[in-house]
């Protein structure tokens, strides 16, 4: 009788435990899923506050209750690897990102689309006061975020025009919030990164801009809006909508007025007249991401031996989203 009553016992606890697991599954929002019950998909994307992500927070404030096919979820992060890495993970369904690293990421196997750039334009070199010339920049520091990044290559084609080669300057990466500080101490003689960080140097006097990215290379590819394909699988009618909305915003964001200004302003930590500079600088019309521009960077990053095999325009861009939402 006590062995029947343990055996029931030990099924009953095995039940619960069942039970249990269900439960804890049930409220944990992944990509992909709705948690409110309205059908709807939450879709996460990750960003760095700078201003050439300007069209996401446009999307988000705007847009908040008004979409039919999706939430919006904006997740902040305080660096490209830790961006990336939930990226590649599935942890968030896309981002605002340097799309060099988005591309490496699709070289490694990672199901990545490009979708949209960012914005066009608005990458400044700012150096200190007393450079007056490149020649002035050899044998000092001078800092770009990341080596995947478009500002790197905007420093290799800065050298190659002058006559310098890459390594005659010391090219160090530092965290773009740093720059400033970094420069005004004297650590750096120059740097070229996302905005508002250059006009920051700029505006305090620390700095000066030494050319703009269109100077050396006109509507040049940097940030991109790029979604995991399962998204874009999954749930083609959310990914449509979330990147039409998207394209809106960026023809507000265009307008920078002080509506766009008082948005941004609540994502980012920016001093008005920083904000007001790094805003003259950048365009946020016409977003989609056109071959021969990406080929332009294909090429770049071969040259500079960024990677071997970039992926092909076909392989990584979709631009079928940005065709529908005109």
């Amino acid at each position: 009788m006590n062995r029947k009553i343990g055996k029931w016992m030990a099924y009953l606890i095995l039940f619960a435990m069942l039970v249990s697991l269900a439960a804890c599954g049930q409220g944990k929002e992944q990509p992909g899923t709705g948690a409110s019950g309205d059908g709807k998909r939450t879709i996460k994307i990750g960003y760095l506050p700078i201003t050439h992500a300007a069209p996401l927070y446009i999307e988000d404030e705007l847009g908040k209750g008004k979409f039919a096919h999706f939430r919006l979820e904006l997740v902040k992060f305080g660096s490209w690897p830790d961006l990336m890495d939930a990226l590649n993970t599935g942890k968030i369904d896309g981002a605002s990102v340097l799309i060099q690293l988005a591309m490496k990421a699709k070289e490694q196997g990672i199901d990545l689309k490009a979708v949209a750039l960012g914005h066009r334009d608005g990458n400044v070199v700012v150096t200190a006061n007393d450079i007056r010339s490149v020649a002035d920049l050899k044998g000092k520091s001078f800092a770009i975020p990341h080596k995947f990044s478009t500002h790197n290559i905007l420093l290799y084609q800065i050298l190659k025009q002058a006559g310098f080669a890459y390594a005659d300057v010391n090219v160090v990466e530092l965290p773009p919030a740093e720059m400033p500080a970094a420069l005004a101490e004297g650590r750096i003689a120059g740097y070229v990164v996302a905005e508002p960080f250059g006009a920051k140097s700029v505006v305090i006097e620390k700095g000066k801009p030494f050319l703009q990215s269109e100077e050396l290379w006109k509507d040049s590819v940097d940030c991109a809006l790029v979604l995991r394909g399962e998204l874009i699988r999954n749930d083609r009618k959310a990914a449509e909508e979330f990147v039409a909305e998207y394209a809106k915003a960026g023809e507000k964001a265009e307008s920078k007025d002080e509506q766009v200004k008082s948005i941004l302003s609540t994502y980012m930590n920016v001093d008005d007249k920083v904000l007001d500079l790094s805003l003259q600088w950048i365009a946020y019309d016409h977003l989609r991401l056109d071959e021969a521009a990406y080929q332009k960077l294909q090429a770049y990053m071969i040259e500079m031996g960024l990677s071997e095999k970039p992926p092909t325009y076909e392989e990584f861009v979709d631009h079928s989203f940005m065709d529908k939402a005109k």
